[in-house]
């Protein structure tokens, strides 16, 4: 059954360490344990990635620990003037030492070293974000102190096979939370309004395959006085039990079927288009900045393009009312890994 919806709560694995029941779920009911894994540990990856975003700039931050390599990235992206500057520390063969939360409903995801200090805070219903980066670009500091506020909320959830393989892909997704405090970097500070600004956490834990190439959206804002957000997604494993392309609407979720993105395949920053197997997503989509990395270091090979833009068009909530959105400031994205 297409986008079964996983509600029992169990383990994610089985004794074999396969997962017990493909599908997505609105909460982490599926239970996440690392010494289940039936794969060494440099195949196993688990990061928690948030993104704040406004009209005007963003923040995004990196914790990760992906078995023979460690990722910890922060990013600054200024639309306005149309400049981004992204620096990364990578870190040999951390195989779980990072100690990452098994879910994302409590524990802190922390990273320390000469350089970078960051804290993921879970408290109550507030997600902290505690970023101090010295040097982080031109010899100057960065610092944040950022607060999300989560309520009571349906998520995306994903739990995907590879097929015939024991490697997963479980992912969460969190749109829509209201975000508060500041970034401060080069004598300015970028401060966000909780009326209007918005976080979307990115947690995940899996074993995959070398060699993969995904495609992600998301995007938040205000509708009719309240929190409407997307998500929009496809690349890893075998989704016949599920996509994970969702609309979100005053706390609530709306499953959708499959979402394709038509890229430019000569240039980013031309026009894009999205379109939906059940019409409930289309949306055209005007690049302003593509924050371009590639990162190749012995057998590990990154291509990313995350490029923000502004997106009009349609989206159908299950009840059939239409979203209209016009130029919302949101991004998509295509990675290529070899790790």
């Amino acid at each position: 059954m297409r986008n079964h919806e996983v509600t029992a709560r169990q383990p994610l694995l089985d004794e074999d360490g396969y997962l017990r029941e493909p599908g997505w779920s609105k909460r982490q009911v599926q239970v996440y344990d690392r010494s289940k894994i039936k794969a060494p540990a440099f195949r196993i990856k688990e990061w928690d990635y948030y993104l704040v975003l406004n009209e005007d700039f963003a923040g995004a931050f990196t914790i990760s620990d992906d078995g023979y390599i460690g990722l910890q990235s922060v990013s600054l992206l200024n639309f306005k003037e149309g400049w981004e500057h992204t620096e990364t520390i990578l870190n040999p063969f951390t195989m779980g030492r990072l100690h990452l939360p098994s879910s994302s409903e409590e524990g802190n995801t922390v990273y320390h070293d000469k350089r970078l200090h960051m804290e993921f805070r879970k408290e109550g219903d507030r997600r902290r974000i505690l970023c101090r980066f010295r040097d982080f670009w031109q010899g100057k500091e960065l610092e944040c102190n950022i607060t999300l506020r989560e309520p009571m909320m349906d998520t995306m959830v994903i739990a995907t096979p590879w097929k015939n393989k024991r490697a997963f892909y479980y992912n969460q997704k969190i749109n829509c939370m209201a975000a508060s405090g500041s970034m401060r970097y080069d004598n300015r500070t970028y401060t966000f309004d909780p009326a209007k600004d918005f976080g979307t956490l990115d947690w995940g834990r899996g074993v995959w395959t070398y060699d993969n190439r995904w495609y992600w959206g998301s995007g938040n804002c205000m509708i009719e006085g309240k929190p409407f957000g997307f998500n929009i997604g496809y690349g890893f494993g075998d989704t016949e039990a599920a996509s994970e392309n969702i609309l979100f609407y005053d706390g609530k979720a709306h499953k959708l079927d499959d979402v394709t993105f038509h890229i430019p395949a000569d240039d980013y920053m031309k026009p894009w288009r999205f379109t939906s197997s059940d019409g409930r997503f289309e949306m055209d989509f005007v690049p302003v900045l593509d924050r371009a990395a590639r990162t190749a270091a012995v057998i590990i090979e990154t291509d990313q393009h995350q490029v923000f833009g502004r997106m009009s068009g349609k989206a159908v909530l299950d009840d059939g009312k239409v979203i209209e959105l016009k130029d919302l400031m949101c991004f998509a994205e295509d990675v290529h890994n070899r790790y």
